[in-house]
């Protein structure tokens, strides 16, 4: 183990740790900005549709992430009718297509989490006299736990994703390069092709360790609220 550490280049471990952070952290980010309006739209407006968008949104959740990585890969290819936009294999390619992976998670956390306490307290908070935003207000603040779930489990999904950062980032990785793709999982996977299971299993608890951190402090965040 002593020497497995001493071969480690631990720059390099450390440059697609926190790449891993910054590119499935700003598709975390992104859903969350997009989908926690949305399945507060969806959980607390009727409207002609609503339940077949929600069975949308929930059937989603369960894509596979090889299905939709060759699916935005098809898309953003050179030939592709997005490939103008010039994101295959870069960072903000990975992060979009994660984002697009995740929004299912966040929007029908997020309206269930309202479903099961928005009801009540937004028809008494109408009741009292409370207006229709502050009435939202209300139902957010007592929903907040899982909306800010809603996210953790974004995070975790993206972070551990295979899929659509080998087809969308291609694992790019040159020593000092600006245009470097390689997060944590791809790594994973690349060593484990080349039989040096030790590495991959010490990414693997970097991995684990870093989804755990983020899950433990929102944990907290959640209590302090």
């Amino acid at each position: 183990m002593i020497s497995l550490f001493g071969d480690l280049d631990w720059e390099v471990v450390a440059e697609i740790t926190l790449r891993s952070l910054k590119v499935s952290g700003s598709a975390a980010i992104l859903a969350s900005v997009i989908g926690i309006p949305v399945g507060v739209f969806l959980s607390l407006y009727n409207f002609t549709g609503r339940e077949f968008l929600k069975s949308i949104f929930n059937t989603l959740l369960g894509i596979p992430t090889v299905v939709m990585g060759l699916f935005l890969y098809l898309l953003l290819a050179p030939k592709g009718p997005f490939g103008f936009l010039g994101l295959l294999y870069t960072e903000m390619g990975i992060s979009l297509g994660q984002m697009l992976l995740v929004l299912p998670i966040v929007v029908s956390i997020t309206a269930t989490s309202i479903e099961q306490v928005g009801e009540e307290i937004y028809e008494l908070a109408l009741t009292l006299g409370a207006s229709r935003a502050q009435a939202i207000v209300k139902v957010l603040n007592e929903a907040l736990p899982g909306i800010i779930l809603s996210s953790i489990a974004a995070f975790n999904r993206a972070v551990a994703e295979l899929g659509i950062a080998l087809m969308i980032g291609g694992n790019v990785f040159v020593y000092g390069g600006f245009a470097n793709t390689r997060v944590l999982t791809t790594a994973i996977q690349m060593h484990v092709a080349r039989g040096e299971i030790d590495i991959a299993i010490v990414l693997g608890l970097i991995l684990l360790s870093l989804v755990f951190a983020i899950s433990w402090t929102m944990n907290l965040v959640k209590k302090w609220l």
